[in-house]
């Protein structure tokens, strides 16, 4: 579903990305580890189309489209989902507003018909169910006054409403209590299938404790510096990365 090779990015001229290469089948969970300053932020940022961080080389292939070439709103439309290490509070927008907008908008994007807002509100209440979410939550300013966990469900909600095919999860588990993170780990796991994938980017296993990765792949220096099964995310958390740091340098 996802291939990228040899993807070099800079942010503000300075590299950080120097020829990262991946391969995301569809239907695949992999993980991206890393230390800090390794890349792995650049890489959720630079897949979405974020501003700032410009692709000086190499590609990177969705579904055997070119993804660099489409603006932020195409990936979206087709089917990207970027949830954020530190999601944004918009003042004075409910989130039911600004969900029912998101999904309208890549509906019509894609030539479909608009939700209905009774049909927006049973597909809505059914997904804030399943993620224990208190409906009147939803009526809030989004991500306003939420503690970090219910800013994560707000994320999840998100993509249980938009369905995205490719899910790029960056620091999912920033800031979660051990309740909140099982809560957030069973609402992406419901979100696997055949045919959708999800890149994992954490510091962490303990969140690949509850959300199993195919691939784990360990980002230094801003290239691939290993890749292996869930066992190299359990060898990390007892050796750490300075393995590959020094290899790196």
């Amino acid at each position: 579903m996802l291939k990228i090779e040899n993807l070099q990015v800079e942010v503000g001229g300075k590299p950080i990305l120097k020829g990262l290469t991946l391969d995301l089948p569809s239907g695949e969970v992999h993980a991206v580890m890393g230390p800090n300053g390794a890349g792995k932020s650049t890489l959720a940022y630079a897949l979405a189309g974020r501003a700032g961080y410009e692709v000086t080389a190499g590609t990177a292939t969705y579904d055997g489209q070119d993804l660099l070439a489409l603006d932020p709103s195409e990936r979206a439309a087709k089917g990207v989902f970027l949830s954020f290490q530190y999601p944004l509070e918009i003042p004075g927008v409910p989130g039911l507003t600004f969900v029912r907008t998101a999904l309208n908008a890549q509906r019509k994007a894609r030539g479909e018909s608009e939700v209905s807002a009774p049909e927006f509100l049973k597909l809505v209440r059914e997904k804030a169910k399943a993620l224990r979410m208190d409906f009147d939550m939803l009526k809030r300013p989004l991500n306003v006054g939420f503690s970090g966990g219910e800013k994560k469900r707000m994320e999840i909600l998100q993509m249980a409403v938009l369905e995205p095919r490719l899910l790029i999860l960056d620091e999912t588990d920033s800031g979660l209590d051990i309740d909140a993170l099982r809560v957030v780990a069973e609402g992406v796991n419901a979100l696997r299938s055949p045919d959708r994938a999800m890149l994992v980017i954490t510091h962490y296993q303990r969140l690949l404790d509850y959300i199993k990765p195919d691939k784990v792949h360990v980002l230094a220096a801003g290239r691939i510096a290993d890749t292996g099964g869930p066992e190299l995310a359990l060898e990390l958390e007892k050796s750490g990365y300075d393995k590959y740091v020094g290899e790196a340098a």
